[in-house]
């Protein structure tokens, strides 16, 4: 199981970003803590969870916590499961609040993984996207964690900005490429409603950039990392070194994890609650009113939907096909006992005509999406849905 605490607040609101986060002037981080900490703890023993296989600190900016804070809720993941000492646990950072001492301090309370949120390496590009940090500052952030964190520091970075060229997209990733370390998340920009820099594209200020550019900035950034010597492991996600996020391939595999903190996700089986179906959970949005819950009655769970034996088989076939290794005959008998990946897929229908297409592949490995189709696993998907939903 993976417990994911999430930090909500930020220092300010990205122009793209639509995610549960607050940007306060002064954030009571004792209570905070002290909540994180008691969820974390219930929400364990809820999950009667034996062992942890990751952690990861998302957010808001989770880089902003003190130190103190990741080592508090360590302490109490440790506490209410086995922590083995090799877990990974990974820490999402802004280059503005990845100072070195700042990491060092990280790396103490028992962080070994960093996930840093570059975006660009150009300047105009971060003022388009509203980061706090300069192209330097990004550069500067991850050479330091580079060296505390060897073979263990990510960046993310994105493309498909408004204006933004097919050559502007590849000369960046060709200097990300001088930087990074051994794992890379890639991620389309997405035009989420209620975000500034959405409204400056919906009223014509920003140009909408065209589908078969997008496509073709994912492709060539496919080539040239493949070509660096990266796996392509994940729609999104790119890994040498075998340097690939155990956490990320848990959550692609459909295990368990625990959202901990304000607006967190989670997907657990609650044994604690005389539950034995596994549940989807969404923690209160509002930090003020999840403390309050936190406090009255140990967790701030908001919403709990058991989820029925197809959802479960739609979870796995939808996060299992974004990797390259698909979903294997045993992962899939381990959900689904009585309906084989043979009797589902292997008969006349869509995932049939998907394979004569060269998008998909069925055999003795299991199911997965070719090279070709990884890049379209957005328009496969609602077919291959149908021909669960009908068996």
């Amino acid at each position: 199981s993976a417990p994911c605490p999430q930090w909500p607040y930020c220092r300010k609101r990205c122009s793209y970003c639509n995610f549960n986060k607050y940007v306060v002037p002064a954030v009571d981080e004792v209570a905070v803590r002290a909540c994180l900490v008691r969820e974390a703890r219930t929400l364990l023993r809820l999950s009667q969870v034996q062992s942890v296989t990751s952690v990861f600190f998302g957010g808001g900016t989770p880089s902003l916590a003190s130190p103190c804070t990741i080592a508090a809720v360590l302490e109490a993941v440790a506490g209410a499961a086995h922590l083995p000492a090799g877990a990974e646990v990974t820490l999402e950072a802004n280059p503005s609040s990845a100072g070195t001492p700042r990491l060092a301090g990280f790396r103490a309370a028992g962080v070994n993984r960093l996930s840093i949120g570059v975006q660009s390496l150009d300047d105009a590009e971060l003022r388009l996207l509203g980061r706090e940090h300069t192209a330097a500052e990004a550069w500067g952030a991850v050479e330091a964690a580079r060296r505390l964190f060897p073979g263990r520091t990510s960046i993310d970075l994105l493309f498909g900005l408004p204006g933004q060229s097919q050559g502007a997209w590849a000369q960046g990733l060709e200097t990300a490429l001088e930087l990074c370390d051994n794992h890379v998340s890639l991620y389309q920009l997405t035009l989420e409603r209620g975000t500034a820099l959405a409204a400056q594209v919906w009223r014509g200020a920003l140009p909408t950039p065209p589908q078969d550019l997008l496509a073709n900035m994912y492709q060539t950034a496919r080539a040239m990392l493949v070509a660096a010597g990266f796996r392509h492991y994940e729609v999104s996600n790119f890994a040498r070194k075998g340097a690939l996020s155990t956490h990320n391939l848990s959550y692609w595999r459909a295990e368990q994890y625990i959202g901990v903190g304000p607006g967190a996700h989670g997907r657990f089986v609650p044994w604690g609650e005389g539950g034995c179906s596994r549940e989807a959970r969404v923690q209160t949005l509002e930090p003020d009113a999840w403390m309050r819950e936190v406090q009255s009655q140990g967790h701030g769970t908001r919403r709990r939907v058991a989820l029925s034996p197809l959802e479960q088989l739609e979870e796995v076939l939808a996060l299992g096909l974004r990797t390259d290794e698909g979903i294997t005959h045993e992962h899939w008998g381990h959900f689904s006992p009585h309906l084989s990946l043979e009797a589902v897929f292997g008969v006349p229908g869509e995932a049939k005509d998907l394979q004569q297409q060269g998008w998909l592949v069925l055999d003795g490995g299991g199911l997965r999406c070719t090279w070709e189709g990884l890049a379209l696993l957005d328009s496969l998907l609602p077919e291959l849905l149908c021909q669960l939903q009908r068996r």
